[in-house]
């Protein structure tokens, strides 16, 4: 556009590898930076466009912070700003998780690195929980959608599979508020072609079910790719998607190193769905996880650049804002089966369950950065099992 002035590609690359690299404390935080950065200090765009951008994110799959940064690169710079304002955003972190990951696989299996971790995975129980108990509080707006999300919680644990209970969540609640009129207006007024990335992915996942339990590269892309097209809600979601596939469906994780990956993905700056990154290492070394980490994220850049000519016509379809309410409180559901499963692996004795009654209360009472009480714990484990051994 003839408007965008000299210089706006560099401004965006620049300010988004600096929040990749800094901006701890998961997607709210890296929102309430955003807007401090484009809004208030810099004066990009005004308090209604961020504010419209933001809740097309909510429409999409996705992690919400990713695609809002790729949005604003996108009204900074074009299409250009797109591309560069997601990879500056990703990349650090990634590079950050990658590190990680190699220590992890070096020194993860010595009574040290043991005791570290002894002493995280209660920390990271917590943050999730605390996590989830805002989500709910927002997610759970009436006794329809409260039924829904526990329902979700139920079959989930009864062994049904997540993106059914997602889609599924999203549908009851769209039928149950007329749902079908909704649709059909919707489509007289041209909103079919907007609505397809919410009630078309499952058609992706489908491609990418048919796993097999012998590594290949193949399949991980393909799970990763599947994953970053239907996940809706938090990041912490991902929890959910993880287990089924990589501990469930292919065997290649344990319950152990899935929280682990968390731990890591949580200790980081940057977007949470660097856990990929993780993952990735873990499973096929470097190509692992720059595969995992591209199949990801690459949905996001996709829908970002399919629907930022729509956002404000998103903003207001009403079936869209029907289905995304069932959405969000499936994923709620869906992260607190998943919780309770990892909380059995994490909450082994009365260390584990003191530290993590201590991370969720310094969560409540001061607000502090979850990067920090995870190496508080980290710490503790430390001192625990080296004193006691």
């Amino acid at each position: 556009m003839s408007d965008r002035p000299p210089g706006a590609l560099r401004e965006v690359a620049a300010l988004f590898l600096r929040l990749g690299a800094t901006a701890f404390g998961g997607p709210a935080a890296h929102i309430a930076l955003m807007h401090d950065e484009v809004v208030t200090r810099r004066r990009w765009i005004g308090e209604q466009e961020f504010l419209d951008l933001l809740g097309a994110t909510n429409l999409i799959p996705g992690p919400n912070s990713t695609e809002l940064a790729i949005h604003l690169g996108h009204r900074r710079a074009g299409w250009r700003g797109l591309v560069a304002a997601g990879v500056c955003f990703i990349v650090p972190a990634m590079l950050a998780v990658l590190a990680l990951a190699w220590a992890y696989v070096q020194y993860g299996a010595r009574p040290q690195g043991t005791w570290l971790l002894y002493g995280v995975k209660p920390v990271v129980i917590a943050i999730v929980a605390h996590a989830l108990w805002r989500l709910g509080r927002a997610a759970i707006r009436n006794a329809v959608l409260a039924v829904v999300g526990l329902a979700v919680l139920a079959l989930y644990l009864r062994g049904l599979n997540e993106i059914a209970l997602l889609f599924g969540g999203g549908t009851a609640v769209l039928a149950l508020r007329g749902g079908g009129g909704l649709v059909r207006r919707a489509r007289g007024r041209g909103w079919a072609g907007a609505a397809t990335p919410l009630l078309g992915a499952p058609a992706l996942a489908a491609a990418a079910a048919a796993g097999v339990s012998a590594y290949a590269h193949a399949t991980l892309f393909l799970t990763f790719l599947k994953i970053g097209a239907v996940l809706y809600g938090s990041g912490y979601v991902l929890l959910a998607f993880l287990r089924n596939d990589f501990v469930l469906r292919l065997g290649w994780l344990t319950e152990q190193q899935l929280l682990d990956a968390v731990a890591i993905g949580q200790f980081t700056p940057g977007p949470l769905f660097t856990t990929a990154t993780f993952v990735g290492y873990l499973l096929g070394g470097v190509p692992g996880a720059l595969l995992a980490t591209l199949g990801i994220f690459l949905p996001a850049f996709l829908f970002v650049a399919a629907t930022a000519p729509l956002v404000h016509r998103l903003r207001r379809a009403p079936a869209l804002s029907a289905a995304l309410d069932g959405v969000n409180v499936a994923a709620v559901g869906l992260m607190a089966a998943v919780t309770a499963v990892l909380a059995r692996d994490a909450l082994v004795d009365w260390f584990t369950l003191a530290v993590g009654g201590l991370a969720a209360l310094a969560l409540l009472r001061l607000r502090l950065n979850p990067a920090w009480l995870v190496a508080a714990g980290g710490l503790a484990g430390l001192a625990y099992r080296g004193l006691a051994g």
